[in-house]
């Protein structure tokens, strides 16, 4: 592969995901310049030897050396750094992402991206419940998903790029969808997902639950520990198929309401019956 150990990466985004990004690809041998507007933020990840080189804002000549970059900001922060600054990337340069929505960003980034550079979106589906560069570990991504976005618009030379670049960062399953198959899916295992843990933790304000409660509550609200600012940018921008998702849900949650108030024991044991099988799927995979 054309860029292992001898291309210059760029990540812009220097948070928990950017910072995770750049242990793995240091501990390959790359070369990683990274932007981040906080200066704390470089000044760790230079002390600690996360990155080589590290900046506050968009710099020209290492962005004119960067043969990859790597996007790792908010939605909307990432469509203006492209119109904004894209004139200072290196021809022939790849460009992949982070982001957590596809459809509403992708096609955006391609139509008013430079014809010498090229965008493949990606997702790797993991994370934690912290956030910053101090918070990035590179074995954050060790056997989890990663999913390769293309569109018709992309090369197989891309395609098989980003596909190698989870590869080597310790993914263990890659996929491939489009954006509108990611977004609808991203709806349901994550937004989704998130949306229930945030109302378990909002319907009751009893101060004393965490004096009850047992593991069963504290797994299901693990992620309701939540950055309000790009989740709720997520959900917005998401906004159609995370409403499909969670009406499929709400219809869910009334079909077991009724069984429960019709006293249907049979019908209650067979959606427990199934649930256990659906999820013994996971557990087959771990």
């Amino acid at each position: 592969m054309w860029w292992i150990n001898e291309s210059e990466i760029m990540i812009v985004g220097l948070g928990l995901m950017g910072g995770s990004y750049a242990k793995g690809l240091k501990r390959l041998g790359f070369h990683v310049s990274a932007i981040d507007q906080r200066e704390e933020s470089i000044r760790y990840a230079l002390e600690k030897g996360i990155i080589d080189e590290g900046f506050t804002g968009p710099d020209p000549e290492a962005l004119a050396r960067a043969d990859a970059v790597i996007f790792a900001l908010y939605p909307g922060e990432f469509l203006d750094w492209i119109r904004d600054y894209q004139h200072l990337l290196k021809s022939g340069a790849m460009l992949t992402d982070v982001t957590g929505v596809k459809s509403c960003i992708v096609y955006e980034v391609q139509k008013m991206l430079r014809k010498d550079v090229e965008f493949i979106a990606a997702h790797p589906m993991a994370g934690r419940e912290v956030y910053g560069v101090e918070n990035s570990t590179e074995t954050m991504f060790r056997d989890a998903n990663y999913i390769v976005v293309p569109t018709v618009a992309n090369t197989e030379e891309a395609i098989e790029w980003c596909k190698s670049l989870g590869k080597i960062l310790g993914f263990g399953h890659i996929s491939t969808l489009s954006p509108e198959e990611h977004d609808e899916m991203i709806g349901f295992v994550s937004q989704l997902t998130h949306c229930i843990a945030v109302a378990l933790m909002t319907c009751s304000d009893n101060a004393h639950l965490v004096d009850y409660t047992g593991d069963s509550f504290r797994d299901l609200t693990r992620i309701a520990r939540i950055n309000e600012i790009i989740w709720s940018e997520l959900f917005l921008r998401n906004k159609g198929p995370l409403l499909h998702q969670m009406d499929v849900f709400i219809s869910e949650m009334e079909t077991l309401r009724k069984m429960l108030q019709e006293e249907d024991r049979e019908g209650l044991k067979e959606k427990m019956r199934l649930s256990t099988k659906r999820r013994a799927l996971f557990d087959r995979k771990g």
